[in-house]
């Protein structure tokens, strides 16, 4: 299996490290192509989760991200929905810069395998795509910056991008990285680009509590039974999220044992960094797709109606 795995991952580094030309604007005779190879992405999606073991499952998965390759060259494509796959996540980013695909595939021992591409387009009209490699279980620390090829993956459900002085340094990426039978991860992740324009994951623009230095990336790690707010407040512009704690105080650092305490704390956007803000009230109830952990749901989180 870890063979397969193996060939897997350089068959997706082969087929999508390329660039392939394609138009900014719809092109109109390309749309029975790609709903043709959605419908088939999307029967290959429900074989990875109706599989019986973790072999089939990769065969399945292995067959989808092929497919999805092809689809992703099509002319075009770019603006393409992919609205029927329910089992992944597209994200386009506001800017239409680039689009990111994310999803997850299950394992008989309760983990997750993550999987997806960066597809960008390009001022003259070409689109570069980036495999996403999970690298999860070589990533030590948390707050180590990667790349596209040791990625710390996750299924991403909002993308914000920031703005410094009229130019944009990064994207806010919220999204379910899963963990394992007992507990459950969220990830405030920050996409941005090097000179050579290969994307970089983790930037040190988490501010935390007054001494504190600051963090590439937060991880949240809750009990597997339970959910967690974490989302975009787009009406007081902050990223809202519940504050984790154990259940008692001799359970901590047990994160099997933490969940909400029913409080908020938030990340404030200020001069092209996150700051923390402890104890936020919140004037509604988090809406019913906060409910976003143990199965992903298809469309993306909305943040609270009020707060």
């Amino acid at each position: 299996m870890i063979k397969a795995l193996k060939a897997l991952l350089f068959l997706i580094l082969c087929c999508v490290g390329t660039s392939v030309w394609a138009q900014h604007s719809f092109d109109l005779t390309n749309i029975p192509a790609l709903k043709k190879y959605q419908d088939t992405l999307l029967g290959l999606s429900n074989a990875v989760y109706t599989a019986e073991n973790d072999q089939q499952r990769l065969e399945a998965n292995s067959r989808f991200i092929k497919t999805l390759v092809s689809a992703l060259k099509t002319r075009s494509s770019f603006s393409y929905p992919f609205d029927s796959l329910k089992k992944i996540t597209v994200l386009k980013s506001p800017d239409n810069a680039l689009r990111l695909f994310t999803w997850y595939v299950p394992n008989d021992d309760g983990t997750y395998r993550f999987f997806g591409t960066i597809q960008m387009a390009t001022k003259d009209g070409s689109l570069k795509m980036f495999p996403l490699i999970d690298g999860t279980a070589g990533i030590q620390d948390n707050n180590q910056v990667t790349g596209n090829k040791n990625w710390f993956g996750a299924r991403y459900y909002e993308i914000i991008p920031v703005k410094v002085n009229g130019q944009q340094p990064y994207y806010v990426l919220i999204g379910w990285k899963g963990n394992n039978s007992k507990t459950s991860k969220k990830v405030i992740e920050i996409l941005s680009f090097d000179r050579a324009e290969q994307p970089v994951f983790g930037k040190a623009v988490f501010d935390g509590a007054k001494g504190s230095a600051p963090k590439n990336r937060m991880v949240f790690e809750y009990n597997k039974l339970n959910s967690m707010t974490l989302t975009m407040d787009k009406n007081v512009g902050m990223i809202v999220f519940d504050h984790l704690a154990p259940f008692t105080p001799d359970m901590a650092g047990n994160f099997e044992f933490y969940a909400s305490d029913l409080s908020f704390d938030a990340y404030k956007f200020s001069g092209g960094r996150l700051k923390l803000v402890e104890n936020v009230e919140l004037k509604n109830e988090p809406n019913a797709m906060d409910e976003f952990y143990a199965d992903p749901k298809d469309k993306s989180i909305k943040a609270p109606k009020k707060l």
